[in-house]
């Protein structure tokens, strides 16, 4: 079988199937563990469904494949059970990351604010284990202000002999995958640089953060990890093998403990609204930092982690989410101006109106064109349109900014594009009928609530601003060119890609 949009003579996705597996016996879920009575065992394993391909024509070898059916709540429980045994050497820092869109998703779902909405879903993850739970937020203002600095620097190079224009934003796996694999040179010279926020995610948490939890641990003789590991067994758990501590001084303990936690020995989750986010996890590089290990470690959908919930206990406390910042909690839920996405073509709008033109953007107004998925944003000065912004949602408008920019007949200087048709909110991911449609009366109530949630320019983030210092050595320093920004797979492909119809 094979999707509609494959260009394949046979389709390496999984098809739809109605059977649920239970999770392996080495692998219990922590309910099954208890004796609840709401058990874990009926939940199915992560599968791309034919009606869920976006990233198509060879985006997937068998090796992914295999990996990608790892990228499921099976290895969730793994972790969370294997913290529960005695093995210290074993334990691992668990930590989750939950997209923005995600969130109105969980406060229809549950009838809640989006601000309960992320205290239920916080207090519910450390209910079974979770050490950490944060915001991605703070990564999609890194992928935006980087975003913004490039746009403004290929405006300026950009020119008859150089095109650099238009840009096209990278933050959408599907998107990328697709013009890697499909379409090569040239469009993926046009791809922003800027890394994803899940990338940049990766390694706030793995790197930042795990030097973080051991500087601030280091006054203490014995310091207690969340979970209960202290001392010696802490130091294994940061991946430091150290002989027994009897007859040991304060001051050897404090030699080990001074060292960094290392990326492998914290386990990183993504909650997100798709499923190409398993994907861009499989692929993405591997920064030096992190030692080899991934910046995601395994995504979860909305769905996957709601089915989670539902057979389990909602009765929990709720908690505050995360920050990377010590003790400090997130005191409210933001986003980026966005009707359904991180924002990034009203964010570098207003960048580039400002710092090209000296033009102060308010407001942010679209003109649908072709279809309310393609839409238009415009800046005019004394009569002349000098900025020409799009955004493009779903394969059948991207197939059109393609053939019409491979023609020399695409006007723009900028499209944020996205594989889904909608935004993020629309990821497959969630707000789906039991049948694989999208369940339109719950996605006008999640566009309702993403929409009242409070506007955060990146710019405005004082904790941004202190990263860029601290952790990345300066705003445009080496560190940070090879922490938040990345390059592109090319490969030479026919013209046929460009002939399907979506």
């Amino acid at each position: 079988m094979k999707c509609e949009h494959c260009t394949r003579k046979e389709c390496s996705k999984k098809t739809k199937t109605d059977d649920q597996e239970n999770v392996s016996a080495d692998a219990p879920s922590p309910a099954q563990e208890n004796g609840e009575k709401g058990e874990f065992h009926k939940l199915a394993d992560a599968k791309i469904f034919l009606s869920d391909c976006l990233a198509c024509d060879s985006c997937m070898t068998a090796e992914e494949g295999v990996q990608l059916s790892q990228q499921n709540a099976k290895d969730f429980f793994r972790v969370l059970n294997l913290n529960k045994k005695c093995d210290t050497s074993k334990h691992k820092v668990l930590v989750v990351s939950v997209c923005p869109q995600s969130l109105p998703y969980f406060a229809a779902k549950f009838n809640l604010s989006v601000t309960d909405a992320s205290r239920r879903l916080c207090g519910f993850l450390k209910s079974l284990g979770v050490h950490y739970v944060f915001d991605t937020t703070i990564a999609a203002d890194f992928s935006i202000l980087e975003s913004q600095k490039e746009f403004v620097r290929r405006y300026r190079q950009h020119s008859e002999e150089e095109r650099t224009l238009p840009m096209l934003t990278s933050a959408c796996p599907g998107w990328v995958r697709y013009a890697e694999r499909v379409l090569g040179r040239p469009i993926t010279a046009h791809l922003c640089t800027a890394k994803s926020p899940q990338q940049v995610m990766g390694s706030l948490v793995k790197d930042y953060f795990a030097r973080q939890q051991v500087q601030e641990e280091m006054g203490s003789a014995f310091p207690v990890l969340p979970g209960g590991s202290t001392g010696w067994g802490a130091l294994q758990m940061f991946g430091r093998t150290t002989p027994s501590p009897e007859g040991g001084s304060r001051q050897t303990w404090m030699e080990c403990w001074c060292s960094n936690l290392s990326p492998e020995k914290i386990f990183h989750v993504i909650v997100a609204p798709c499923y190409d986010k398993k994907l861009e996890a499989l692929q993405e590089s591997l920064p030096p930092a992190l030692h080899g290990s991934r910046g995601a470690d395994c995504v979860l959908t909305s769905g996957e982690i709601a089915q989670i919930m539902e057979q389990g206990d909602l009765s929990v406390r709720d908690a505050a989410v995360d920050t990377l910042f010590g003790d400090l909690k997130e005191d409210k839920v933001t986003r980026h101006d966005g009707a359904s996405s991180d924002g990034h073509l009203a964010h570098i709008f207003r960048h580039a109106a400002k710092e090209l033109f000296n033009e102060d953007v308010e407001e942010v107004t679209y003109r649908a064109l072709r279809n309310k998925d393609f839409q238009e944003v415009t800046l005019e000065k004394n009569g002349e349109v000098v900025l020409r912004f799009a955004a493009a949602y779903g394969f059948r408008n991207i197939q059109n900014m393609i053939l019409k920019l491979k023609k020399g007949k695409f006007p723009f200087h900028f499209v944020e594009v996205l594989a889904c048709a909608g935004g993020c909110l629309n990821g497959r991911g969630q707000a789906q009928t039991p049948d694989g449609h999208a369940d339109k009366a719950l996605l006008r109530q999640m566009e309702g609530i993403y929409a009242d949630i409070p506007v955060r320019r990146p710019e405005s983030s004082a904790h941004v601003q202190e990263l860029y210092q601290e952790w990345l050595e300066g705003i445009n320093s080496p560190k940070a060119r090879e922490v938040l920004h990345t390059t592109y797979q090319s490969q030479e492909r026919g013209t046929h890609s460009l002939d399907i119809k979506w």
